[in-house]
């Protein structure tokens, strides 16, 4: 019936197993929970538990593979056609969260997302930036989700058949670097494969500290640039990267960068501030994309 699929790297995922199992017992399903874990040095003694449920498995991989792969391996190792996707430090917001997605299943060739959200009460300072990101672009509702279908999927949280991801898998082939899921869903827009938007959100856990969060999005742009250098997604499908087109159209190229250079340190002292604003975060991206180019 279903199999709930973890990718964990030093993160607690014992609690979300427990819910997750808890759950699915309560329905008198079919199911296991497969957890592979990619070499972390955290957490490992607490999830190790995991393996006390019935049908779940924590396992720990000898070498670091990958977000990419893990999420490979794990469908490569489920027994069921369904297969549940979930990061670790995500938690289900609803007590009817299996139970929603198991509605879903039917004959149809889609896949299934259900949403983030973010704890309403602000965090500490240093974690504002990526808290008021993840509540402003990521934590959207079904109608606003549809507006932008496949760019509004992310690939924490969603319910997708066996034989659908044997045709549209993550690219193991290109850096560990993010964006992994836009690729994803660009092929699955190339493939025309349905995404259904529905409510049925998880929590993000696992928010980073600004300093964190402003080094992964820089490495998110080296990312992206990677994949439209190498002609896997076109340049017009993010916006980031289509406004750089724009900018390398009218020859400014050089002329952003070079303001970016000058005025980085004031951007980065907005963005760690207590009301860091969005318009610069993207303008910040922007700019080290140029820079890099």
């Amino acid at each position: 019936m279903l199999s709930i699929l973890i990718p964990v790297f030093n993160y607690e995922a014992f609690s979300l197993v427990e819910k997750l199992h808890n759950q699915a017992v309560e329905l008198n399903i079919m199911f296991e929970i497969i957890c592979l874990d990619d070499a972390s040095n955290l957490f490992t003694n607490e999830n190790q538990q995991i393996n006390q449920f019935q049908n779940c498995s924590f396992v720990i991989l000898e070498k670091n593979i990958g977000r990419s792969a893990i999420r490979n391996l794990l469908a490569e190792k489920a027994v069921y056609e369904n297969l549940l996707f979930l990061d670790a430090d995500t938690f289900p917001v609803n007590e009817n969260f299996i139970s929603k997605y198991i509605s879903q299943i039917n004959d149809s060739e889609k896949i299934v997302y259900g949403g983030i959200l973010y704890e309403s009460s602000k965090p500490s300072k240093n974690e504002l930036l990526r808290w008021i990101y993840g509540t402003k672009r990521e934590a959207l509702n079904v109608f606003d989700r549809e507006k932008n279908p496949y760019l509004s999927f992310l690939t924490l949280n969603f319910l997708i058949k066996k034989s659908i991801f044997s045709k549209v898998s993550f690219n193991e082939n290109i850096p560990n670097l993010r964006h992994e899921d836009t690729l994803f869903s660009y092929e699955l827009k190339q493939k025309q494969i349905e995404i259904v938007h529905i409510e049925n959100p998880v929590f993000h856990l696992g928010i980073e500290d600004s300093k964190t969060f402003l080094r992964k999005s820089e490495e998110a742009v080296l990312g992206l640039k990677n994949l439209v250098d190498s002609n896997f997604i076109s340049a017009d499908y993010v916006k980031l990267s289509h406004y750089f087109q724009i900018i390398k159209k009218y020859h400014l190229t050089a002329l952003t960068a070079f303001g970016f250079r000058v005025f980085k340190s004031l951007f980065v002292k907005q963005l760690f501030s207590k009301n860091p604003s969005l318009l610069l975060f993207d303008l910040y991206r922007l700019g080290y994309y140029c820079s890099i180019n």
